[in-house]
């Protein structure tokens, strides 16, 4: 298809707006003047409709009068008194030739008693007993047609009523359509709705709505107005028609419509001619200037490009040359950048990919489509979080709140570590480094789509990550676990190594067993250590048997007693007696009080009391162990029963790794139960201490009061001090 020239389409342009502007105009115009003589015609006939009606109904005054002139003639009162017919009929024959009326009756209840005139079906024109009607309009009689009649009571006979009547013939029809000023018609209402056509369509409207109805019927081309004539306290009886010709209203709009067409001809050519005198001025330099784009856009830069005549084209020329010369430059620089970036990008070991700035992948090396398992071409252009797909907590993506990608670009850059779900259904951990988003250049109108890229390192570290995580855990675990015992065995021994000459030899056998103890100690928590790993694994369960909550904290206190005793603290012991019983894992809760007493006695200060309390509810039991130590951190406390959760700046120095109020946590919830951590009750009104607070289900009620008493183990008593006399 050959293309149209410059020359031709501003020739083309320029008339065809002229024309299309005087065309709509036209038509505008003309559509406008059809409507306003519309409108006008359709007033017109309105208002003749409405003249031709109020003739009618004046008319029917006219009759009323006439009958009330008839109904106070004394000779027809007397003769309707009389019951004298012939009497009557001749007054109301003497009264219809003076009137010119076209019948004239005397009625008796109902029935004619005398009527100057046949043909009249009065019966349907009489009003009905009581009725305020004073006028009426039906037919004729058998010969068809419409009569009007007005009605009159004779004052010395109520029962009789004078009608007067005047058929609505042709020459009625004339005198009406010569005071409307148009053809009039007056048609019966039964007979209005006979035809089915337009003019039927809106005699129906105007019988149904009781109201003047108006349009323009274009099969008959004419103006219609129908006026329903509706009789007093009665229904419409007739209606009143009156017409106009669109002829003459359709010529006048014609002739402007031509008039107007002509014009538009006159003016397109003038534009025509114009756009060819300024077309042959442009059309030459732009020409060449095109070609000079031309060569351009196929990659040809080293052709110099001529300035043609013209101010404008010329400086245009001019810019042209410019913008050649610094694309040659450029062209040649980017081509040896994207050689390089290539280079490195293909050749490093780590994943590289671009986005742009609503996060839509732009760019990524062979390396991350091999990494993620993918095809580069089904990558591009999609959500990176739909691509990589990574994993949060609870299996909610973190695109929204933890993407380094967004991070990068307020922080300057972002490195995170996130868990990949592979395609077909691997797992992959890797290291995302962001880099920010290149600053975007300056530039007049809208940046396109995908020009800021921001590039991201991806370090694939899924086996280096499970061997991390896995040691971490392990020895985590170890140190913890072995620290505590390992401890109370150390001061065990450094007892008997510094007091053994003092001691009884009950006071020896005590040290001796706690030592024992300690050692086996030591075997249950390896045994525990390999059966928290299990667990981990999800291989691993809670035993549930019967467990005695005295027997649980006499092993705890008995574990933790010589740790306490080393420091110079205070145990006292206050708890509701008997405890409930519950179903458990005995090892387990053991280490949970070890945790929470080696715990307090780290933190509280030397000398201090240590206070291990409880209280019995309807379906459970709460069990809490009170340090005066500094306090709970700022802050929300479950945050301490956090995996490696430390407290710098208020934890001893020698304080493990943060894993004993997490071990104690997760016991506890594997036995249903749940734990606290608040502010201790201080008697002396102080802000210090923690109480850490374990709720564990009971099996059912206990009955009885008082506290627990016998816990002896390792010299403590309840509310007393270590029997070796330390404060």
């Amino acid at each position: 298809m050959r293309r149209l020239s410059l020359g031709t389409l501003l020739i083309g342009l320029n008339v065809g707006l002229v024309v299309l502007a005087v065309v709509g105009v036209v038509a505008a115009g003309s559509s406008l003047l059809r409507r306003l003589a519309d409108e006008q015609a359709i007033a017109r006939v309105r208002l003749a409709g409405s003249t031709a009606r109020l003739a009618v109904e004046l008319e029917a005054g006219h009759l009323q009068t006439a009958g009330h002139l008839l109904a106070e003639r004394p000779d027809l009162e007397r003769a309707v008194r009389e019951r004298d017919a012939g009497a009557a009929a001749a007054s109301l024959a003497e009264l219809r030739l003076a009137t010119g009326l076209s019948a004239c009756a005397v009625l008796l209840d109902g029935k004619i008693f005398a009527s100057s005139a046949g043909g009249v079906d009065w019966k349907t024109l009489v009003p009905a007993a009581g009725s305020p009607r004073t006028w009426g309009l039906g037919p004729a009689g058998p010969g068809g047609g419409l009569i009007l009649a007005a009605f009159a009571r004779l004052r010395s006979e109520p029962s009789a009523l004078v009608a007067t009547a005047r058929a609505i013939d042709t020459s009625f029809v004339h005198a009406i359509a010569a005071q409307a000023g148009m053809p009039v018609e007056i048609v019966p209402a039964r007979e209005a709705l006979e035809a089915e056509s337009e003019r039927a369509m809106l005699r129906g409207r105007a019988i149904d709505d009781g109201v003047a109805v108006a349009g323009r019927i274009d099969a008959s081309a004419l103006y219609l107005s129908v006026e329903p004539l509706r009789v007093p306290d009665g229904p419409v009886a007739a209606v009143v028609e009156t017409t106009l010709p669109t002829a003459d209203t359709d010529g006048s709009v014609s002739g402007l419509v031509h008039v107007l067409l002509a014009m538009a001809v006159v003016v397109g050519g003038l534009a025509a001619l114009f756009s060819v005198v300024v077309g042959r001025r442009l059309v030459g330099p732009l020409a060449e200037l095109t070609r000079a784009s031309t060569r351009i856009g196929g990659g040809d830069l080293t052709t110099p490009i001529p300035r043609p005549p013209g101010a404008e084209t010329g400086d245009l020329a001019v810019a042209m040359e410019e913008m050649r010369s610094r694309l040659l430059d450029l062209t040649l620089e980017l081509r040896q950048r994207r050689s390089a970036a290539e280079a490195v990008l293909t050749g490093i070991v780590e994943g590289v990919f671009a986005v742009d700035r609503e996060r839509r992948i732009r760019y990524l090396n062979p390396q991350t489509a091999a990494l993620l398992g993918i095809d580069p071409a089904e990558a591009l252009g999609r959500f990176c979080g739909d691509v990589l797909n990574p994993q949060g907590p609870d299996g909610v993506r973190p695109c929204d709140e933890r993407c380094p990608i967004v991070h990068a670009r307020f922080r300057g850059g972002a490195r995170a570590t996130e868990h990949l779900l592979l395609p077909g259904g691997g797992h992959r951990s890797v290291v995302i480094t962001s880099a920010a988003p290149a600053p975007p250049e300056p530039r007049d109108g809208p940046e396109p789509a995908g020009a800021a890229r921001q590039f991201q390192v991806i370090r694939d570290e899924t086996e280096v990550e499970a061997t991390r995580r896995l040691r971490d855990t392990v020895l985590a675990n170890i140190t913890h676990e072995f620290r505590t015992p390992l401890s109370a065995q150390l001061a065990s021994i450094e007892l008997l190594r510094d007091r053994l000459p003092d001691l009884t030899a009950e006071e020896a056998g005590d040290l001796i067993a706690a030592l024992e103890r300690g050692t086996l100690r030591l075997t249950q928590l390896i045994d525990n250590l390999l059966e928290g790993v299990r667990i981990d694994a999800g291989q691993g369960a809670i035993r549930r048997q019967p467990v005695a909550l005295d027997d649980v904290l006499d092993q705890a206190i008995a574990l933790t007693a010589p740790l306490i005793e080393l420091r110079g603290q205070r145990l006292d012991v206050d708890l509701p007696h008997p405890l409930p019983s519950l179903r458990g894992d005995a090892p387990r809760l053991v280490q949970v009080f070890v945790n929470l007493l080696a715990n307090a006695n780290k933190f509280a200060p030397a000398g201090s009391t240590i206070r291990i309390g409880g209280a019995r509810r309807a379906d459970e039991v709460a069990l809490w162990v009170e340090d005066e130590g500094p306090g709970l951190p700022e802050g929300d406390g479950s945050v301490l029963f956090e995996r490696f959760m430390r407290s710098p700046g208020e934890e001893p120095e020698e304080s493990g790794m943060g894993l004993g109020l997490f071990i104690v946590k997760s016991i506890v919830e594997r036995h249903g139960g749940r734990v606290e951590a608040r502010a201790a009750d201080d008697p002396a009104g102080g802000d210090r201490g923690t109480r850490m607070c374990v709720i564990l289900p009971a099996d059912g009620a206990a009955s009885g009061g008082g506290t627990l008493g016998g816990l002896s183990s390792g010299g403590v008593s309840s509310g007393g001090a270590p029997s070796s006399g330390a404060a």
